[in-house]
């Protein structure tokens, strides 16, 4: 769907637009040293004869996104985009992940110092840069080689390719922190196979290469050894055509299966559970088939879902469903809202005390405010839904310029 969506754009353009490109450098095209120098560090650019390479640049805490980086993101992509020598676009990252997310923990510490324009900035920054990518008007290629979790995801799922590898590990772990998918993950968890984006979403489970492949994730697969060689033949493109960069990396994919004890392999039980209207009933849904199969992989889901805030699973749960009939920007519009809902600590700490937790003291002990799911009231969850105040305006998403998809 998401290819199809980016060849129409690109059809749609005007007919003067070259496929093959020409000689002229625009300035926009050379000085890539020149956009917001201070920036650099944290994203690097990558400059080949036709193409752009954004590299996420902060291995030590597996790239994960800053205010900064989403700037940064912001003004060379559309610089790219409005440059005719540029054909297509990619993004990678530094050492051994892609991109963890957002810099969870440089957020908890702004909240905690009560900066909270700084908190908004942030979110502000990411789902703009998000929504710019997926009505993006050249082809996208993401090598989610390695941790590839939240807003990393959100930062390539949305482009026209995705190339997993055997080192990718996806996953969406926010209800682990006390906060809900985010930065368009209740997107495109609501548009995978039946009901495995709730599972996703609310247990923030792993998948692999193999496994984003089968789900549709990720559009190609390669060993890491592979990755050298498929960016070199990259470099070599000189098109804007979609479907010659597909015919590149397709070439030196792999045809992979996931393993047989795989989840995308139990679609069935996955529709039995996870298809309820609450939290409680998935949950009574996994107890009953835990007690009349034994089976292993139900025990594990309970656990994991017992060790997430209940108010994030009730929260979850409702934004992925709502997802599936929203368009991308109508997503990260109420994401935005339920962001900054739940950095305020005006329903919960539970953001603060699930970072704290697992990331800050690592004591691996949240206290969860409410404890239980029976204490999580529907008027706590709608609180997630509404404006922060009527002084506080929404997200504005450039919809009328750049047009969105559903």
């Amino acid at each position: 769907m998401m290819q199809r969506f980016k060849a129409a754009l690109l059809l749609r353009r005007s007919p003067h637009s070259p496929r093959f490109l020409n000689h002229h450098r625009t300035l926009c095209s050379l000085p890539d040293s020149a956009l917001t120098e201070d920036l650099d560090s944290q994203v690097l650019v990558e400059a080949k004869a036709w193409s752009r390479t954004a590299i996420l640049n902060r291995p030590s805490v597996l790239n994960a996104l800053s205010t900064a980086m989403g700037a940064r993101l912001q003004n060379l992509y559309t610089c790219w985009e409005n440059d005719p020598d540029i054909g297509f676009v990619a993004i990678k990252g530094s050492g051994r992940a892609f991109c963890a997310g957002g810099d969870i923990v440089t957020l908890y510490h702004t909240i905690n110092a009560g900066k909270m324009e700084d908190c908004k900035e942030f979110f502000r920054k990411t789902y703009t840069f998000i929504y710019f990518l997926g009505t993006y008007l050249k082809p996208h290629v993401a090598l989610l080689n390695g941790i590839t979790m939240g807003g990393g995801a959100g930062v390539s799922i949305p482009g026209t390719f995705r190339v997993a590898t055997d080192k990718t590990v996806f996953a969406t772990p926010e209800t682990l922190i006390g906060f809900h998918p985010d930065a368009g993950a209740s997107f495109y968890l609501s548009h995978l196979p039946g009901h495995l984006g709730e599972y996703l979403g609310l247990t923030g489970e792993k998948l692999n290469g193999a496994e984003m492949i089968a789900c549709g994730l990720a559009t190609h697969y390669a060993h890491t050894a592979r990755l050298p060689l498929i960016e070199e033949q990259l470099g070599k493109l000189v098109t804007d055509d979609p479907s010659v960069i597909e015919t590149c990396l397709e070439k030196y994919s792999e045809l992979v299966y996931p393993d047989k004890t795989s989840v995308v392999n139990r679609f069935e039980m996955l529709d039995k559970c996870f298809s309820h209207d609450t939290v409680e009933e998935i949950i009574d849904a996994l107890e009953s088939e835990a007690s009349k199969t034994n089976d292993a992989w139900c025990s594990s889901t309970l656990k994991r879902l017992k060790e997430t805030s209940p108010l994030s699973l009730k929260v979850s749960l409702k934004s992925i469903r709502e997802g599936r009939f929203q368009s991308l920007d109508q997503c990260l519009i109420r994401e935005y809202r339920m962001s900054l809902q739940g950095i305020s600590n005006l329903i919960s700490r539970d953001f603060r005390e699930g970072v704290r937790a697992r990331m800050v003291d690592r004591d691996l002990a949240p206290k969860w405010d409410p404890p239980s799911l029976e204490q999580v009231s529907e008027d706590m969850v709608e609180h997630y839904f509404s404006p922060l105040s009527e002084f506080e305006p929404d997200l504005e998403l450039p919809t009328k310029l750049r047009e969105a998809f559903s």
